[in-house]
């Protein structure tokens, strides 16, 4: 069977030290997604701005010592504490591509993330962006402690 670029996903896991409506929410604040929405080897802070409704528009331009990087999306489901999805229109996927988090609770004070994303450019990209959530993950974490 070979793999054509629409049937590439990735899938990244990351259990996080707070209760899931906090895990939740940092995803809709654009004061939070500033502070966790950044590529790898990067501090600086992301510009954000968002619309967190069903139909709404979100714009993180994560910002290296080198370049800008631009983001955007929209909201296809906001399920409180539960469930996100939205498109993901970045320089490194296609433009149809999808982000679905699932926020599930892990003992007490703690969310596992699951999230998930569909259809790239290529493997090195899917590659890539397995590398980019993880470290957003990793920067969550951070932000939320």
């Amino acid at each position: 069977m070979t793999m054509t670029t629409t049937d590439l996903e990735l899938t990244v896991n990351r259990t996080i030290k707070a209760p899931r409506e906090k895990v939740f929410d940092a995803w809709l604040s654009p004061a939070m997604l500033a502070r966790f929405m950044r590529p790898p080897s990067t501090t600086g802070e992301a510009r954000v701005q968002n619309d967190p409704v069903t139909g709404g528009r979100f714009s993180i331009v994560m910002v290296t010592p080198e370049r800008e990087i631009p983001h955007a999306g929209t909201y296809l489901a906001i399920d409180p504490h539960d469930h996100l999805s939205f498109t993901w229109e970045s320089p490194h996927s296609l433009d149809d591509s999808v982000v679905t988090i699932d926020f599930t609770d892990a003992g007490p004070g703690a969310t596992e993330i699951t999230l998930k994303q569909v259809k790239f450019k290529s493997e090195q990209a899917r590659d890539g962006h397995v590398e980019g959530w993880t470290t957003i993950m990793e920067a969550l974490a951070e932000a939320i402690a």
